[in-house]
């Protein structure tokens, strides 16, 4: 089943990388007492993603942090290591917060998976932006088609911020 708004986030535990090296932070950790918009994208690097979506967040980050926001993530179910790369290679770190869910194990609690199996992808993250206050979802927008950034751009969250 597919998280709604007003739903809270379940337990689920990310890796990031840090100076000391990967490091854990749980959903709880990143969300509670605070307001925290979390997006998802199918794969770093992956041409949407990189090109399209993770950008309208970095540029959009100062609006956003203006409206109370106290940290902007985004999820993809890829490795650390792959995540630092994205990190390193878009500039965003101090920006952005990247939080790999190498076995899709937030993803498939939050019942968003997207099986890419058949363009050699295997299990995914459907693409999605969504405001969590203190763990509890209030707003979730969730594109259609992996390949748009449209509905989970960070211009149509601003709209509900």
């Amino acid at each position: 089943m597919t998280i709604a708004v007003g739903d809270t986030l379940p337990a689920a535990t990310f890796k990031t990388m840090t100076a000391d090296g990967p490091s854990e932070v749980s959903t709880e950790e990143l969300t509670k007492g605070r307001k925290v918009v979390v997006f998802g994208v199918p794969g770093a690097f992956t041409p949407t993603c990189h090109n399209n979506h993770l950008p309208g967040f970095l540029t959009n980050y100062d609006d956003i942090k203006s409206k109370g926001v106290d940290e902007i993530a985004v999820v993809s179910v890829n490795d650390v290591f792959v995540m630092n790369a994205w990190t390193k290679a878009t500039e965003a770190g101090g920006k952005i917060t990247f939080l790999a869910d190498g076995s899709a194990a937030f993803t498939k609690a939050v019942g968003l998976d997207l099986d890419a199996s058949g363009i050699g992808m295997g299990i995914r993250s459907k693409r999605y932006a969504m405001l969590v206050e203190d763990g509890v979802v209030k707003v979730l927008n969730i594109e259609d088609a992996p390949g748009k950034a449209v509905e989970s751009s960070a211009e149509e969250l601003m709209k509900s911020l």
